[in-house]
């Protein structure tokens, strides 16, 4: 992802052990790939104490042993990690592209209606606003790396469930607010699950557990509910690529 100049930020002590390292642009591109672009700077840089950076949409958690260092000299660091992005910039990382198969309604997607029918328009074009977009992975959340997206352009934002069910199936396809995301594994969920994907997308014997990462890019394809089983055993993996052809940066 390239970076021309970071967004401004603020920085604030999280217990002895951590910084919360929040950007102010008020641009949200700008935001996440400045939190982003930081991440990856200090994730291969080899500070000693460091023990890592999860960034999130706007911020990125910095981890350190403060036995080994010290709060101010890790806020020294990652004042100069921002200086250098605004500098050099962040590398320039081509995102994959993943094909996601998706069942909406029915069984698969029970609460399709209930959102077509907050948002004033068809079912059909519920699925329709959800496939016409590319989603571009923001971050990995809970549980196990979900992969927290902006949402389709619905009229309104999407209200959560009033009562979260305790069981959400793996491949689960929900919106809420004006997010997106899909479950990788069984887990409580208060989303309106609009639909599944009979991809599996959590592999524990995998590292990485999850084959995407934040700055890929997935597309949501709807498939009739008589094919869920033609996809049932294979995982979520990036699209192949002719040979000598890249993926363009996302702007």
């Amino acid at each position: 992802m390239s970076l021309s100049t970071a967004a401004p930020t603020e920085i604030y002590e999280s217990g002895d052990s951590a910084l919360r390292v929040v950007a102010i642009s008020g641009a949200s591109e700008q935001n996440w790939r400045t939190v982003h672009g930081l991440a990856a700077w200090l994730e291969s840089c080899g500070a000693e104490g460091l023990h890592g950076a999860v960034p999130t949409y706007d911020s990125v958690l910095v981890e350190f042993d403060p036995v080994l260092v010290s709060a101010r000299q890790m806020r020294a660091f990652v004042k100069l990690g921002l200086l250098e992005l605004s500098h050099a910039g962040a590398p320039a990382n081509a995102p994959r592209e993943f094909d996601v198969p998706v069942v909406y309604g029915g069984e698969y997607g029970p609460d399709l209606e209930k959102v077509a029918e907050y948002q004033g328009i068809p079912v059909d074009e519920v699925v329709r606003l959800h496939t016409e977009k590319t989603y571009t992975v923001r971050c990995l959340g809970a549980p196990a790396g979900s992969p927290m997206m902006d949402g389709p352009a619905f009229p309104k934002p999407v209200p959560r469930l009033k009562d979260p069910r305790l069981s959400v199936p793996a491949g689960a396809v929900a919106v809420a607010g004006r997010q997106a995301v899909i479950a990788p594994a069984v887990a409580p969920g208060g989303w309106c699950v609009i639909g599944q994907t009979p991809l599996s997308v959590l592999n524990i014997r995998r590292e990485p557990l999850v084959p995407y990462k934040p700055g890929d890019i997935l597309r949501f394809r709807q498939i009739p509910a008589q094919e869920f089983g033609d996809f049932v055993g294979l995982e979520l993996a990036p699209l192949e690529l002719p040979s000598g052809l890249e993926l363009e940066p996302q702007p």
